[in-house]
């Protein structure tokens, strides 16, 4: 029977000279793409509320016309 942490010490130090090869962002990199996503996120939030907030008075237009307008 083989040992369970053998296997376990085999995957971390394969994972520790993958992880030497990859190549990491430098400072700027990083804080330039942190914004990237940030400005994305808003737009994204606002482009979703605004459908919603449309889509919402679209449905209450018609349930009012529906009803007989009341």
């Amino acid at each position: 029977m083989t040992n369970p942490f053998s296997k376990i010490r085999q995957f971390y130090q394969e994972m520790v000279v993958e992880l030497k090869k990859s190549s990491w962002p430098t400072r700027p990199e990083l804080v330039n793409s942190v914004i990237v996503v940030f400005v994305a996120l808003g737009l994204l939030g606002a482009f979703v509320a605004l459908a919603d907030f449309a889509i919402y008075n679209v449905v209450d237009l018609l349930t009012w016309f529906v009803k007989g307008g009341k």
